[in-house]
């Protein structure tokens, strides 16, 4: 979804139209996540470039199983993750966007969001109460939100992603998307199986009574951030297998366009490299 057409949430699948074979699935999976291995040690040398994933949607759509997934071939010391909960008062005192920053990845580095500056979009948008507590200069109630905006955070956001795009950061945006029943299914599963009940939370079940206002939030949002340089990729996400290995694929995909190659080394250092290899292979034991 590139911004270009009218995005409508209910025009999008959430399960794949034919039966899937796990099986093989599961096999495309781990040749590309040794394929996505081998590119970051590429990104990780060439030093000049990083990749920002970003994972946002409902809860229990399976980020987390996505991240463990289909990033576990990463290598931590050049990949890590972050996930943006409640503010802090120290978070208060800047501006929305300062925490997400500070969490962006380095050069040479994979950075994963699970849950990101998307927030400020999506559950203040249905929660809107939420802005009133941020110091915000002119909202001090509800009634002073207007569609504007959030229409000039949508403008923020985009500009904020541009400018890491022109930078040499890559930005992957996906909205995992679930229907409300296999998220009620996912939801039972974890009561009715003891070892998922950690899992649960009262309050994930609370948000469902909202789920039109996020659909309506999460819509808004791709529409008005999909861009032609950073688009969102929206992935049917009722069957978790399905769901990963698209993943897995646009990220590689994405990846591969980078054309990364190891950092090239001069006639200069290829002769300083030999005269030392000269003089361990005459070290004497």
């Amino acid at each position: 979804m590139d911004g270009k057409d009218k995005f409508q949430i209910k025009d999008w699948a959430t399960a794949p139209k034919e039966k899937v074979d796990d099986k093989k699935i599961k096999k495309q999976i781990k040749k590309d996540v040794k394929q996505l291995s081998e590119y970051q040690e590429q990104l990780y040398a060439e030093n000049s470039r990083g990749l920002l994933i970003v994972f946002q949607a409902m809860d229990a759509a399976g980020k987390d199983s996505m991240i463990k997934n289909v990033l576990s071939g990463v290598n931590p010391q050049g990949a890590s993750a972050a996930s943006f909960k409640q503010p802090t008062s120290v978070d208060l005192d800047h501006d929305y966007l300062w925490r997400i920053h500070q969490e962006t990845p380095k050069r040479g580095e994979i950075k994963i969001f699970n849950r990101s500056h998307y927030e400020d979009v999506l559950i203040a948008r249905v929660h809107p109460e939420i802005l009133t507590t941020e110091n915000i200069p002119g909202i001090t109630s509800v009634k002073d939100i207007t569609p504007d905006f959030y229409k000039q955070r949508y403008e923020q956001i985009v500009n904020f992603e541009q400018y890491l795009t022109d930078t040499g950061f890559t930005v992957l945006k996906f909205f995992l998307h679930l229907s409300k029943d296999e998220q009620k299914n996912r939801f039972m599963r974890r009561i009715e199986i003891p070892e998922k009940n950690w899992k649960f939370s009262e309050s994930d079940v609370k948000e469902r009574q909202f789920w039109p206002d996020y659909q309506k939030a999460y819509e808004d949002a791709i529409q008005n951030t999909a861009t032609k340089a950073n688009p969102w990729y929206v992935i049917p996400s009722d069957d978790k297998w399905y769901s990963r290995l698209l993943v897995s694929e646009i990220i590689n995909e994405r990846v591969k366009a980078l054309n990364l190659s190891y950092p090239v080394v001069d006639d200069a250092r290829k002769s300083e490299l030999q005269n030392i290899l000269k003089l361990l292979q005459n070290e004497k034991e």
